[in-house]
């Protein structure tokens, strides 16, 4: 009678010891994967550091490279198209939009100029921010758009000429409607200028810091150990027995 309980009782040995495995395998890869996300923003922050305490102004033509932080500086106009207005933007504990507008400087393709964020009442009613149109000498942190995460419906609705409501900047797809000179990086305005709204240079806004990601690793880490032991434990007792 004993027999038949044990060639059952293997399988399930078995499979119990490999649930415990890709368990491990899976938390391992998921503490890692937090600790590359901690790597990347760490030199974003090291990038961001290097550009403001040098404050070497480069052309805004340097938007076009894609990647990258650079302090910039150049003359030109707000282009007559719309203002763009980014959706889910949070300041302290307030939500509002990030306001987003097309430039046309002297040299260069179009570059999104980061106005600054305005809060939205209890209702959403989106605001109507003025830009000015006349010649500008701007300056600020050039450094690629938020990341879009994951991409679901459109990127903008069009609520009226002249306001869009953009809920990722995607900038492939604001090049097919504002046009193919759009540069892949925006100018974050300096906060010492006396144009735009409330701001600043944090490159982090609405997301996790290198400290909170390595926080998430470690939690990985330990659940992964956590389930080895007890795999472990239970295994040797079940021997034994």
């Amino acid at each position: 009678m004993v027999k038949p309980a044990v060639r059952v009782a293997a399988p399930v040995r078995a499979a119990a010891w490999m649930l415990a495995l890709l368990l491990v395998i899976g938390f391992v890869m998921l503490g890692r994967w937090q600790l590359h996300r901690a790597e990347f923003k760490q030199a974003m922050l090291a990038g961001v550091a290097q550009a403001l305490s040098q404050r070497r102004a480069l052309p805004l033509s340097e938007a076009g490279r894609p990647e990258g932080y650079d302090w910039s500086a150049g003359r030109g106009r707000f282009a007559d198209g719309p203002v763009l207005l980014l959706d889910n933007q949070r300041r302290g504990d307030a939500v509002g939009v990030r306001v987003l507008a097309p430039f046309l400087p002297e040299s260069g393709g179009m570059v999104l100029v980061d106005m600054g964020w305005l809060q939205l009442p209890g209702n959403r009613a989106l605001p109507s921010p003025p830009i000015p149109r006349a010649d500008l000498e701007l300056r600020g942190l050039l450094s690629p758009p938020p990341a879009t995460g994951l991409a679901v419906g459109p990127d903008h609705v069009v609520v009226d000429p002249g306001r869009w409501l953009l809920t990722r900047v995607d900038v492939e797809a604001l090049r097919q409607a504002l046009g193919p000179s759009l540069a892949p990086r925006i100018l974050r305005l300096d906060p010492a200028l006396p144009i735009g709204f409330a701001r600043d240079l944090d490159v982090l806004p609405n997301t996790l810091t290198p400290e909170r990601h390595r926080g998430y690793a470690v939690q990985w880490f330990g659940l992964a150990l956590a389930t080895l032991v007890t795999a472990l434990f239970l295994g040797f007792r079940r021997t034994h027995e």
